[in-house]
């Protein structure tokens, strides 16, 4: 399996921003573009939208969308409209999402089988069929059909867990599996065996599912200032995130530390709170021989993709993308050879 390397960007911007970084993402040889679809951003798909024709070689999808937030009829009609701005290159990411019910989003089915189903339903919208479709969480009256221009190919689904149970339903069904918030190598293999069990079961070859790895980066020639604000940026997800990684022992009492810091916004408090070890293993920060190294790291555990987030650099996005563009991506990718 090959090695790629994505960036991904928060749906926080304005229209012409999110036009700008698509043209500077597009200077460079980047095999994917993604956006986010965290609460409470723009839902992914407009971003996209404003953004596809602007990149003329990456792919370009979301990654990923709940289905509690856009439901699978949704995401079906949008991931078709991506594939039609970007022929061939499109992808569509689903997961169970976070900070749902603080937002107001109830979960009312159980997550593993929502996910299953609402691919199904997205594949079954896709493929043109019209008998029905009757599931536990989601259910196609047989009159039910897309009534829009059918992509032409089988668009890639990448499934966003950390949980053993939907690792194994991606491996059945999906092409990818992202690890969001994650920067550790170590987890890798360990994932790549819960996707194995749904390889199996489905008669797909072990090893097919390629294993996303991406987290907040932060990318500058000064490699303390580097760190010290992906400390801040990655305060906000450590108390989502550090829990669900099976090979990270973090204390319940720091976890809820910094829960209450970033509900508060007081994310420099939390910032402290983060160690160099924790922080390596959920973020990439520092100069850009930092970055080729963690890279590296990654790829010898056998990630297939390494996915560089928000924020990239330290003021605004532009001199990280443009060390990611010129330094990091060119020696990563001679090593992917």
């Amino acid at each position: 399996m090959s090695f790629e390397i994505s960036v991904a960007f928060q749906t926080d911007k304005r229209a012409s921003e999110y036009v700008r970084l698509a043209k500077l993402v597009n200077e460079y040889d980047f095999d994917a573009v993604t956006v986010y679809c965290d609460l409470p951003f723009h839902p992914s798909f407009m971003p996209l939208a404003l953004m596809a024709p602007h990149i003329t070689r990456a792919r370009v999808g979301v990654s990923a969308v709940p289905p509690s937030r856009i439901p699978p009829l949704d995401i079906a009609a949008n991931g078709a409209l991506l594939e039609d701005l970007a022929p061939g290159r499109a992808y569509i990411g689903v997961s169970r999402g976070a900070w749902l019910e603080q937002h107001g989003i109830a979960e009312d089915a159980p997550p593993v089988t929502a996910i299953r189903e609402a691919i199904e339903v997205v594949r079954y919208l896709w493929a043109g069929r019209t008998e029905g479709y009757q599931g536990r969480v989601y259910r196609l009256a047989p009159h039910v059909r897309a009534a829009y221009p059918l992509p032409e190919r089988d668009i890639p689904i990448l499934v966003g867990t950390w949980g053993e149970k939907l690792c194994a339903v991606a491996g059945e069904l999906a092409n990818e599996v992202k690890l969001g918030g994650s920067a550790n190598p170590d987890v890798v293999p360990l994932i790549q065996r819960y996707i194995a069990v749904g390889e199996r079961k489905a008669g797909r070859p072990v090893g097919s599912v390629g294993v996303v790895v991406g987290a907040v980066s932060v990318i500058d020639e000064d490699r303390k200032a580097a760190r010290e604000a992906a400390r801040r940026a990655v305060a906000l997800y450590l108390p989502v995130v550090a829990p669900l990684d099976p090979t990270v022992h973090v204390e319940p009492e720091l976890i809820e530390r910094l829960r209450q810091h970033a509900d508060r916004g007081e994310f420099d408090e939390g910032a402290r709170l983060v160690s160099d070890d924790l922080l390596d293993k959920f973020a990439f920060s520092g100069d850009a021989h930092d970055l080729i190294e963690h890279g590296l790291r990654l790829k010898a555990a056998g990630a297939a993709r390494v996915e560089f987030g928000t924020p990239h650099g330290l003021h605004a996005p532009d001199s990280g993308l443009r060390l990611l563009g010129e330094r990091v991506l060119p020696a990563l990718k001679r090593e992917a050879v």
